[in-house]
């Protein structure tokens, strides 16, 4: 009887290890899909959000830091506010395959200045009928390391199926000298 009692303890004790070793977010009971993956896109496409906003692209050398090429952005106009009003933006819409939900955002840059730096990460859903756009991730995270760094953004969860996904990276600049170097965004994703 001992000895029975004793291996039910132990059986259970090993179930609970096992439940508490599981990741809290495994809606498929470990068959995998939910797994990160990270897809990277073109992150030379861009846009300026206004005519204050410069991009521009160099393969030979950025002009910042050891020079490695990304798309290089600079401001005629200090602070984070566009000619006009509104956010100093760059912006692109996302292509995400089939089945992909959005969880984050992963941004690789170099500042050549602190004081010059990526001030906020947003993904916008534009709705049906396509005359607004929810915004789904709002990071204020200031992403103002003046060395070359990949840094993620605050948890989302956005399903592409729904509609246009948007990305922009809000800008804030402390001197029109200052270049901020994009080089790679990716999408961290999950099936």
């Amino acid at each position: 009887m001992y000895v029975l009692s004793l291996g039910i303890a132990l059986l259970f004790a090993r179930s609970l290890a096992a439940a508490q070793a599981r990741p809290a977010f495994d809606p498929d009971h470990d068959n995998d899909r939910d797994r990160v993956h990270i897809m990277w896109i073109d992150h030379l496409v861009f846009l300026p959000g206004d005519p204050s906003v410069q991009t521009s692209f160099n393969a030979v050398n950025s002009g910042v830091g050891g020079g490695l090429s990304g798309l290089i952005i600079g401001s005629s106009t200090l602070g984070d506010e566009a000619d006009g009003g509104g956010n100093k933006v760059v912006e692109t819409a996302l292509e995400v395959p089939p089945g992909f939900k959005i969880i984050g955002v992963r941004v690789c840059y170099e500042n050549s200045n602190p004081r010059s730096f990526i001030s906020q990460t947003r993904l916008a859903q534009v709705q049906n009928p396509p005359a607004t756009a929810i915004v789904l991730l709002d990071d204020p995270t200031h992403l103002n390391a003046a060395g070359p760094v990949c840094v993620n953004s605050q948890p989302t969860l956005v399903n592409p199926e729904k509609g246009s996904v948007l990305l922009s990276l809000r800008l804030n600049f402390g001197d029109t000298t200052d270049k901020i170097v994009l080089r790679a965004v990716g999408l961290n994703l999950v099936k």
